[in-house]
C-alpha cells in the first residue's frame, strides 16, 4: 500500500538549538494560574448574579480572589528566594504557607463575616478558584523544562 500523505517540508540543514530551563518558572506559573482562576471566577459571579443577585457575585469573587492573593503570594516567593537560593524555595514554601494560613485566620476572626457575604457563594467561588488554579499549575509544571544536572563546562582548544 503506499500514502497518499504529504510528506511536510523538508528539514533544515541548521543545527538544533540548545534547550534550557524554563526561565521565570514561577512567575509563568503565576501568570498562566491567575488567567485560570480569574476566568472561572467572572463566569461563577455572572452565575452567582443571575442566580441571587449583586451579593453572591460579590461573595463568589471575593471567596475566589483570597485563593488567588493565598497561592500568588507562594508563588512569588518562590520566584524572589528561587532566583539567590534555589534549594531554599521549598523550605521558604514551608514557611510562608505557615505564616499565611496563621496570618489568613488571624485576619477573617478580627474582621468577621460582612453582612453582605453569601457564605454559599463564597465557597463556590473559592473551591472555583482553587480548582482551576491548581489545574493551571499541575498544566504550567508539565510543560516546564527544569534543568536537573549542571551542565559541564566546556573547555576551549589550546593553540599550540
Amino acid at each position: 500500500m503506499t500514502s497518499n500523505a504529504d510528506s511536510g517540508p523538508a528539514s533544515g540543514n541548521g543545527p538544533v538549538g540548545v534547550s534550557g530551563p524554563t526561565h521565570s518558572l514561577w512567575l509563568r506559573l503565576l501568570a498562566l494560574s491567575s488567567a485560570a482562576a480569574g476566568a472561572g471566577l467572572v463566569l461563577c459571579s455572572v452565575i452567582a448574579a443571575l442566580m441571587v443577585g449583586v451579593n453572591g457575585a460579590l461573595s463568589a469573587a471575593s471567596g475566589g480572589l483570597l485563593v488567588m492573593l493565598f497561592f500568588g503570594i507562594s508563588l512569588l516567593v518562590g520566584h524572589f528566594v528561587g532566583r539567590s537560593n534555589p534549594s531554599g524555595a521549598i523550605g521558604m514554601f514551608v514557611a510562608t504557607y505557615f505564616i499565611k494560613v496563621v496570618g489568613f485566620a488571624i485576619v477573617l476572626f478580627l474582621i468577621g463575616a460582612p453582612e453582605w457575604l453569601d457564605g454559599r457563594w463564597f465557597l463556590i467561588g473559592a473551591v472555583a478558584a482553587v480548582v482551576l488554579w491548581q489545574a493551571a499549575e499541575i498544566y504550567g509544571f508539565s510543560k516546564a523544562r527544569l534543568q536537573i544536572y549542571n551542565d559541564p563546562e566546556t573547555k576551549e582548544p589550546r593553540d599550540v
